[in-house]
């Protein structure tokens, strides 16, 4: 059936056209390239708006705004849900700005599991378990540890660093009890620098009572 279709078919071109089937599909796929090539030199009305939009997208970041010392509940608010903030990420500690790797770091990216925390075990790793989203890496390998060292040299050479991460340090009972201990031991010592000033005019007063009585 179909091969009774293409024979009718090449008749029709041939009585129609004068040309054989070859040189009229020749003439046709030219015919839509040249339509191509010179659609191409005129720009559909929507146009100038893509091109704005994308221009949009496309203009500079603003510059990194340097944040001190920061707790790590402060650093989950800059993990990139929030668009007018930027996009940061710490590393050993040290907190740098990557918005303009928002591409692997922002929502949706290959590496937005680490932003707005210090990934520093996970680079490591290369893991993305949520345990090993931590800036703690006791414990690590040293082929794991270079691998850190190279994410830092990386993060340093590329993006600025902004902040630090602000560490609290629990106070335990040890410290409690040598602060007890310190503090026990200079009351006890005072007085017994006061003790010689405070007990002289005691020694006297009976010596002197003693004389008297012979006298």
């Amino acid at each position: 059936m179909a091969l009774q279709l293409w024979e009718t078919l090449k008749e029709a071109i041939t009585a129609y056209t004068g040309l054989s089937p070859t040189a009229f599909f020749t003439i046709l796929a030219l015919a839509l390239a040249v339509y191509h090539v010179v659609s191409g030199f005129f720009v559909s009305p929507d146009h100038p708006v893509r091109e704005r939009d994308l221009f949009k997208e496309m203009e500079p970041l603003p510059p990194p705004v340097q944040l001190g010392e920061i707790t790590e509940e402060e650093l989950k608010t800059y993990d990139g849900s929030d668009s007018k903030k930027p996009l940061l990420m710490a590393i050993k500690g040290q907190i740098y700005d990557v918005s303009q790797g928002r591409m692997f770091y922002g929502p949706g990216g290959p590496y937005a599991l680490f932003a707005g925390k210090d990934a520093s075990r996970a680079l490591a790793k290369m893991s993305f378990e949520e345990q090993d989203l931590t800036g703690d890496i006791s414990g690590l390998g040293p082929f794991e540890l270079e691998a850190l060292q190279d994410w830092e040299y990386k993060f340093m050479s590329k993006y600025t660093k902004v902040g630090t991460i602000k560490k609290t340090v629990p106070v335990t009972d040890g410290s409690s009890t040598v602060e007890t201990t310190e503090t026990t031991d200079r009351d006890i010592a005072k007085p017994a620098e006061d003790g010689p000033s405070e007990s002289l005019p005691a020694k006297p007063v009976e010596a002197t009572a003693g004389v008297d009585a012979q006298e």
